[in-house]
């Protein structure tokens, strides 16, 4: 199975393109634009799903849902929010279709039209906060600490699965607070966790810091976010905390009455990631063979092979593996026994390695008698034999180990292109081999809209990591002072 797939250093683009749809993650739908995420795909979204939905609740936050559809009215209220969106919106102007009269089929019931367009929600601030007018009125009431699992739309004109679809998954946290102190704290603790999610469960490496103003989400007076880097050297966002001040608080007229008696704005925040941190998992780890997936988000972390020639054979392996089967799930370890007497083992091998199974056990006849079993690791590809009397607990260890592994390779690869670079030739010589270039900035959005035009190239982030970014130093294209390097890169 795996020979289909084109080589990463032939064509990266066409190479993640083959792994989505022949892993069996997500197909291309009838609608333009628009995707089928498969089972496995599902599953593995599920999977980063329970852990962020466990994390948001550890921090104090609440699940909720708003509707999909926004007034067209709302949107103009926030001037920036509109702007930024306008052109990506999808809207529904009638409520009923007819048959045709001129024909078969259906058209649109002219009668029908709505009084007030509604927008397929591209993003929910202007929705949510209408509605937390009328939960706000006290200090009594803050913080409103809210989260919802949704869809929205986005009509993208150059789609690419999980990475940039017209309709996609989400979550998106929506939290009011009393004060603007509260709010900022608000927004760096989610993006924090976002970064232990991206480290701790994808065993992706990612840099934490802040958009330049240009790169702000729409009516945010902040922007947070996560940046990860690729295995052709770009960068991909992979998730994002906005502080919003009491922007949208003043576009909906959201007040609390102060402990003091006084009437005072609400101070917002809005974060959220997306299904495209299933893109930034494939092109994190996959390798030419398939899926490299971290165990603690593969939805099946053990896969187990049976090799027989008899049908008693089988069943003597299937007994034992059965036993072994009981014992990791007891672990919390998710297995599966491919059992198919339909296929060779060899082709089991090749489809579990593409889905990025973690770890693989095989047993046959001679390893009964010997009392041992084959066990092949996904992330370096390589096989051992391990006794079956330890085999659960080196499992678990394994595993443990898997994930420490894959996060180091990231990591390593990740450092080993990083570059500071100080001269304007320098920058455009590499920026072109990939990888993120540490790089003086005079702050303007002038330069940094040239530099982008020149190279395509964007700000991906000013780090937060001070020690490693704060120095006096020049622009590398204008050649005006800087106090502090920021992270260039090309981007998906």
């Amino acid at each position: 199975m795996a020979e289909h797939i084109t080589s990463r250093q032939e064509n990266y683009s066409q190479w993640y393109n083959d792994l989505v749809v022949k892993a069996g993650l997500a197909e291309n739908s009838a609608v333009r634009g628009c995707m089928v995420i498969k089972p496995y795909g599902y599953a593995i979204w599920e999977k980063m799903q329970h852990q962020l939905d466990k994390m948001f609740k550890q921090t104090g936050h609440e699940n909720a849902y708003f509707p999909l559809f926004i007034p067209k009215s709302f949107l103009s209220r926030e001037a920036e929010h509109v702007e930024g969106f306008a052109k990506e919106c999808a809207v529904v102007t009638h409520h009923r279709l007819m048959a045709n009269p001129n024909g078969s089929g259906v058209v649109v019931d002219p009668s029908a039209k709505l009084e007030e367009e509604l927008v397929v929600r591209p993003t929910s601030e202007t929705i949510i906060w209408n509605t937390y007018k009328n939960w706000i009125s006290s200090y009594r009431d803050l913080p409103i600490l809210v989260n919802q699992w949704a869809n929205v739309v986005r009509w993208e004109m150059r789609t690419r699965l999980f990475l940039r679809t017209a309709e996609f998954l989400w979550q998106e946290g929506h939290t009011a607070h009393a004060t603007k102190a509260e709010a900022i704290a608000e927004t760096e603790k989610m993006v924090g966790v976002y970064a232990d999610f991206a480290r701790n469960y994808m065993a992706m490496p990612v840099i934490v810091g802040h958009k330049t103003e240009s790169e702000r989400f729409a009516g945010a007076l902040d922007t947070l976010c996560i940046e990860a880097m690729m295995q052709d050297g770009r960068a991909l966002q992979a998730g994002t905390s906005h502080f919003l001040g009491q922007n949208f608080a003043k576009a909906f007229d959201v007040k609390y009455q102060s402990k003091e008696g006084a009437l005072e704005y609400v101070w917002a925040t809005s974060w959220g990631v997306s299904t495209r941190l299933m893109g930034a998992l494939i092109m994190a780890h996959g390798d030419d063979n398939g899926l490299v997936l971290p165990p603690n988000l593969a939805p099946i972390q053990v896969v187990m092979v049976p090799i027989f020639n008899k049908q008693e054979q089988l069943e003597q392996v299937l007994e034992k593996m059965k036993d072994i089967k009981t014992a990791l799930e007891k672990l919390g370890i998710s297995v599966k026994i491919d059992d198919r007497e339909n296929v060779r083992s060899g082709f089991k091998f090749a489809e579990w390695e593409l889905k990025g199974v973690p770890v693989r056990l095989a047993i046959g006849p001679r390893d009964l008698e010997n009392h041992t079993v084959e066990v092949a690791r996904r992330d370096t590809l390589t096989k051992e034999s391990m006794s079956l009397d330890t085999i659960v607990d080196n499992v678990a260890a394994l595993l443990e180990e898997i994930e420490k592994n894959i996060y180091n390779k990231a990591l390593a690869y990740r450092d080993s292109h990083l570059y500071r670079i100080d001269t304007w030739e320098d920058f455009k010589q590499q920026i072109d081999k990939g990888g993120f270039l540490l790089c003086h900035w005079d702050g303007t959005p002038e330069t940094e809209a040239k530099i982008q035009e020149e190279t395509k190239a964007t700000i991906r982030c000013i780090p937060m990591d001070t020690c490693v970014c704060e120095e006096e130093g020049k622009c590398v294209y204008s050649g005006k002072p800087s106090t502090r390097r920021v992270v260039f890169a090309k981007a998906y």
